[in-house]
């Protein structure tokens, strides 16, 4: 097992790519912190989890409360020692184009996506730098390169990859890695709530002519919280198809 006995903190995790990914590093041995607003779906996601033999706990808290996000680490080091891995995956959207946007939507988008993300990780990391280990790993976005009416959502995106080569650069000597995944067009909620003829239109323009997988997402996620990526920080790397090819 990859992760065996490592403890794994992972935010929008009741639901899409954040499941996929507790599931798949349950499998491999985490013992998996599920932290969603949503609390139905965090305690489902969680639940499956343990049915199946694997060790995980569900909080439900909003990651730009800060107060609530150290009450969380607290509790999860008490109850298991440390925290090794950190998945910053919550996030949301509120598109609108720029001239219509209310100022609450982008305050909304910045404060989960960006400062959750640094609340997140200015709460674990101390614990990683003590103990010279840490993965830490954060979900951009393939639409961090802009889109019409996501001005909001792909400023929070494109701001989480200077995040990640800052912070990797930082925390190299103390043995944490800090990467960045940025998937395309994922079979989630989301996409199914987009038209179908936008659907159809992203697939064209996808090389491998599909969506992918929040399983596909969770793999590449797992390669980077395992010791297999020692060598490997302060990248970003794009799953999504082909879209993107630097």
């Amino acid at each position: 097992m990859r992760l065996k006995d490592k403890v794994a903190v992972i935010t929008g995790a009741g639901k899409g790519i954040g499941a996929a990914i507790a599931k798949r590093f349950a499998a491999e041995g985490a013992k998996v912190i599920l932290v969603d607003r949503d609390e139905s779906s965090v305690r489902g996601t969680a639940a499956a989890i343990v049915e199946v033999g694997g060790t995980a706990a569900a909080y439900t808290l909003d990651i730009s409360d800060r107060p609530a996000i150290d009450r969380l680490v607290e509790e999860v080091v008490t109850t298991y020692g440390t925290i090794d891995i950190l998945v910053n995956n919550a996030g949301v959207v509120r598109d609108a184009m720029l001239h219509k946007m209310k100022e609450e939507d982008w305050d909304m988008v910045i404060n989960i996506n960006l400062k959750g993300a640094f609340n997140m990780v200015q709460a674990v990391l101390g614990i990683m730098r003590e103990k010279n280990y840490g993965k830490i790993i954060n979900v951009s976005s393939a639409s961090r390169f802009g889109n019409v009416g996501q001005t909001n959502y792909a400023a929070s995106k494109e701001a989480l990859v200077g995040f990640t080569r800052s912070l990797a650069k930082e925390a190299g000597s103390k043995g944490i890695n800090v990467n960045a995944i940025a998937p395309g067009t994922i079979e989630t909620d989301m996409y199914y709530g987009i038209p179908e003829n936008i659907r159809d239109m992203m697939k064209l323009i996808t090389p491998l002519g599909r969506p992918g997988k929040p399983e596909e997402v969770a793999n590449l996620c797992l390669f980077l919280a395992s010791d297999e990526s020692s060598y490997i920080t302060g990248q970003v790397i794009h799953c999504d198809g082909g879209i993107f090819m630097p």
